[in-house]
């Protein structure tokens, strides 16, 4: 490939990312990152920041000796102290960096432009005369004078450095911006460009790539984004529309996108959110009945990249947007295969839940579909809820009362519990056992979901005075309504076993 349609991936999740606020990584989780980063295939890895800490130089002398493929590189400012102790880590590259903003040389390093260039100077020229890769950065470029900023640039070109880099230190460029400064370095110096973008304003990934349009060659960026108050640059943000948009080349094994973010958000504890581009949660996901129609159809219709390409997979989640479409398709990827009637009802459920505001998970669609698939005994009802009422409270005895409809004769009961099911479930039984001698012989609650406002999935077990037993279940909000639901279903399956003629011995 030629070099204009390849763009070399800086990581500096290990260094700008563990700068993330309440990240603090251990030299063994900096190296099991680092193999993870070579292994996607990122061109150099910014392994830390060596005169920081002791552990800092012990996690960057790990990944030296591991012997992986990227180019290992450390940061220091240009003082013989910081360069030194990236030298003595053994990385083959050093970023090295001096503000040129005059807030930062007047406020933060009290020097005088004249002063801040001859220390660029010195620095370059130390580490270079070590015989390593040297990256200069001007920290703050964004923000510093534009004729000072190139006579920093070209010094530290004269001076040995292999390559410059331009900070939006605190995320203040616009595209437009961006490309017209890369535009004027470029002019300046004949040394390969890279950019440091941050998110302060969510532009980091739109100046990086504005700024590779005019002619950067290398992307600072970080796993899901990481870093100092907003954030860097995201890697999967930017490889991917490098790929997919630009039809730029880059050495990442994108497949392996969706592994690297998972592992990076497991040790840094930091949760990428479910709308993040590319790795969050929901960037493959879809409820809208329309869009699950034509993702089913045409998955190019909703989704601009296969989400295999970067180590996902596509899902539909049942709720109130869903349409038949989506639900059949989540419904046969679990194993059912619902008649058309059968689809109809799950889908009215699915979207009478999803209108209290309820998120339907697997789990509650196997439960809806479980409780309506399985009603084939219940549909010729011989007993029948009329209505349930319950009354309890903290000085209150649980009490319930239910009326049934058995062979069209209509009975009314009551009866205290020790709560609100167990004096459901007896004013039930005060009817049955006196009419058909059914009685309730195990109850269960399998299966909660969610929080508060959860499925339940109750299940029975009754028996009558023939020994005939029928279990049964029920799905729903209310945990009481839910079991009293399955404890006519099962009395529906025993009488309806009485009224099947006994088979020949």
């Amino acid at each position: 490939m030629s070099s204009d349609d390849y763009i070399k991936i800086f990581d500096t999740t290990l260094r700008d990312g563990e700068q993330t606020p309440g990240v603090s990584l251990t030299p063994e989780e900096k190296l099991e990152i680092a193999r993870q980063l070579d292994k996607l295939g990122v061109d150099t890895i910014e392994a830390g920041f060596p005169i920081t800490s002791k552990g800092e130089i012990e996690a960057i002398k790990l990944i030296t000796k591991e012997g992986l493929n990227a180019e290992i590189c450390g940061l220091a400012r240009v003082n013989k102290s910081d360069i030194d102790a990236a030298l003595s880590c053994g990385v083959g590259c050093i970023h090295v960096f001096i503000a040129t903003s005059d807030i930062h040389l007047n406020y933060k390093l009290k020097l005088t432009r004249e002063q801040a260039l001859q220390r660029a100077i010195e620095g370059v020229e130390y580490a270079k005369s070590h015989g390593v890769q040297v990256e200069f950065s001007a920290e703050d470029a964004t923000r510093s004078d534009l004729d000072y900023l190139k006579q920093v640039y070209k010094a530290v070109e004269e001076a040995g450095a292999d390559r410059i880099d331009i900070p939006d230190t605190v995320g203040i460029m616009m595209p437009v911006r961006i490309y017209q400064l890369v535009g004027e370095i470029k002019k300046t110096v004949r040394l390969p460009i890279s950019l440091h973008c941050h998110n302060d304003f969510g532009m980091a990934v739109a100046n990086t790539l504005a700024g590779i349009e005019a002619g950067a060659v290398r992307a600072h960026v970080t796993v899901n984004g990481l870093g100092e108050r907003a954030g860097n640059a995201a890697l999967e943000e930017v490889v991917m529309a490098l790929h997919s948009l630009y039809k730029k080349k880059t050495r990442i094994n994108t497949r392996l996108i969706y592994e690297t973010s998972k592992l990076v958000s497991e040790l840094t504890g930091i949760i990428v959110q479910p709308n993040k581009a590319i790795v969050g949660d929901n960037a493959f996901g879809h409820e809208s009945g329309i869009h699950t129609h034509g993702v089913l159809s045409m998955p190019l219709t909703y989704e601009p990249i296969e989400p295999e390409i970067v180590g996902r997979k596509r899902w539909i989640q049942a709720g109130k947007h869903a349409g038949a479409h989506g639900i059949l398709a989540e419904l046969r990827e679990m194993g059912w295969q619902p008649t058309e009637d059968q689809l109809k009802e799950i889908v009215e459920k699915v979207k009478e839940l999803g209108d209290k505001g309820k998120t339907i998970t697997d789990t509650d669609l196997s439960a809806i579909a479980r409780s309506v698939m399985r009603k084939t005994l219940e549909e010729e009802k011989i007993i029948n809820l009329v209505d349930l009422a319950v009354m309890t409270g903290v000085k209150v005895v649980p009490t319930a009362s239910v009326k049934l409809i058995l062979d069209g004769k209509e009975y009314i009961a009551a009866e205290t519990g020790v709560g609100p099911v167990d004096s459901a479930v007896k004013a039930i039984q005060k009817v049955t056992d006196s009419l058909a001698n059914i009685k309730l012989k195990e109850y269960r609650l399998e299966a909660i979901t969610g929080g508060s406002d959860a499925l339940a999935e109750v299940i029975i077990k009754v028996e009558d005075k023939n020994g005939n037993i029928a279990s049964a279940r029920a799905t729903g909000e209310d945990i009481v309504i839910t079991s009293v639901e399955a404890m006519i279903n099962g009395i529906n399956k025993i009488l309806m076993k009485r009224k099947q003629p006994s088979s020949a011995t």
